[in-house]
């Protein structure tokens, strides 16, 4: 398997980029640069990418793509097929957004992110996505959340089953859909799950970790890997079930030294349960 995060130092060319990705410990990476780097930007990091055996993970979207706002949808829908194309262009496992929300907020919840309509839509633009793009070496994948399909390893399944386009994947993000006091409590039945029931689909899995409260409310909060309640040497486990080049990648993190935190928790899980790291 293969253990990635952020880069949050600054960096101008591929050396002092692969320099900090060699100080965290990476074998995984995001993109290096955007969409709009040059030809010969891009392929100066891609060189140096091949050079030390890294694998480009995950290219990120992050926008909304079923707003009620017309002109925000089609900006957010024109965007992914951007991110997509530029995914294609750096050999990535996939390009990665979240479902997108008809409420006030890109990525939160509202009573219409479980209505029939919102789902058709959702349907019908990752297939515009996909169709538009036509990626060979990549896959376009929506990473699940706690109140936005999918929400679920069966509603993701069954999202990949009505999509029907073999280039759309899955982006599994398990601490997202640990979305109840049930679930949290029987993590790592549910972790293994997640893995089994879409591992044929999977192409990168973040890693988080996870806390329950309590008190009244029922509040789960997401934390930095080793500082929750998920199991990790199952986790590194499953990853490497996936292949030797499945990949991992540590996020919501607030700095460099909080990144190499985790990225080293995590590699020392792998150590300890004799997993082969790359």
């Amino acid at each position: 398997m293969r253990i990635g995060g952020a880069v949050e130092k600054p960096y101008s060319n591929p050396d002092e980029w692969y320099a900090i990705v060699k100080e965290l410990g990476y074998g995984a990476v995001l993109a290096p640069v955007g969409a709009d780097a040059s030809k010969a930007e891009k392929e100066a990091y891609l060189a140096c990418i091949k050079e030390h055996n890294l694998v480009v993970g995950e290219v990120g979207v992050w926008n909304n793509p079923l707003s009620k706002d017309e002109k925000v949808r089609r900006e957010a829908i024109a965007y992914c097929k951007k991110q997509l194309r530029h995914a294609e262009e750096m050999g990535a496992n996939c390009c990665v957004n979240v479902a997108g929300s008809p409420g006030p907020k890109w990525d939160g919840f509202c009573m219409e992110n479980y209505e029939k309509d919102t789902y058709a839509l959702l349907v019908d633009t990752v297939r515009e996505i996909i169709d538009d793009v036509k990626p060979v070496k990549t896959f376009y994948t929506v990473e699940p959340m706690p109140w936005m399909v999918p929400t679920s390893p069966e509603e993701y399944l069954q999202l990949i089953k009505d999509v029907d386009r073999k280039e759309f994947a899955v982006h599994l993000d398990f601490t997202n859909m640990i979305n109840c006091p049930e679930r949290f409590v029987k993590r790592d039945a549910f972790i293994e799950h997640c893995f089994k029931l879409l591992a044929p689909y999977i192409k990168s899995v973040h890693g988080k970790d996870v806390n329950m409260s309590d008190t009244l409310p029922c509040v789960i909060e997401e934390t930095m890997p080793g500082k929750g309640c998920v199991d990790y040497r199952k986790v590194v486990k499953l990853v490497e079930w996936l292949g030797k080049d499945a990949t991992l990648f540590v996020e919501h993190l607030p700095d460099h030294a909080s990144y190499m935190q985790a990225a080293a928790y995590v590699r020392n899980q792998a150590q300890l349960e004799g997993v082969t790291l790359r």
